[in-house]
């Protein structure tokens, strides 16, 4: 194990993942609900780790051997987040959802909850274009040291998903609050469909 690289891998994968997006979003929402917060976590990392698996391994060469594959994915992608902005567009307008505070029960089924989350990352092409493409491209300068490069991503985003989530229950307080859900389903749905209207646009 080459430490050097690992760090290396690891800060590559935590400057992927920091941004803000559609598997992002929806981690911090389930920690701010207190709900299933440890297996949507290990859900999102576990899925992120197969897949900077595959782009470290070589494989991300599979969208040059087929070339319908990226607008298949944006399209079906753009389509999905589409339909979850409006969904969370529409929890914000609905007063019940202000429900949610801090000392609410789980709403939502796990197996309901582990399904959207798989959809929204595995759905989501540009997380394939973060792990599998990009990842997959900066591992090559680390020939030999390739399995180091990865592991140091793949704890990245252990790391990452696990503080976001567990860290969000911090400020399950001031979601008690009406006014502060509305604002992040709000949040939530714009995020949603830039996200979409860049994959349309191929941005």
């Amino acid at each position: 194990m080459d430490i050097t690289v690992f760090f290396t891998g690891m800060a590559m994968g935590l400057s992927l993942i920091l941004a803000i997006g559609a598997q992002n979003a929806f981690v911090l929402r389930q920690g701010l609900k207190g709900e299933h917060v440890f297996p949507v976590c290990l859900t999102c990392a576990v899925s992120d780790a197969l897949l900077i698996a595959v782009g470290v391994t070589g494989f991300g060469r599979i969208a040059a051997w087929l070339p319908w594959l990226d607008p298949v994915m944006r399209f079906g992608g753009a389509g999905f987040l589409f339909w979850y902005g409006l969904k969370s567009l529409r929890s914000a307008f609905r007063s019940q959802d202000a429900l949610m505070a801090s000392d609410a029960p789980a709403r939502s089924g796990l197996a309901a909850t582990l399904a959207m989350c798989l959809a929204l990352t595995w759905l989501n092409p540009h997380v394939y274009l973060d792990t599998v493409v990009l990842l997959g491209t900066i591992a090559t300068r680390f020939e030999g040291h390739k399995l180091s490069f990865a592991v140091g991503a793949i704890a990245a985003s252990f790391l990452f998903f696990f503080t976001l989530g567990y860290g969000a229950m911090r400020l399950r307080p001031i979601f008690a609050r009406p006014s502060a859900w509305r604002i992040l389903e709000g949040v939530i749905a714009i995020v949603m469909w830039t996200i979409a209207l860049k994959l349309v646009l191929g941005a």
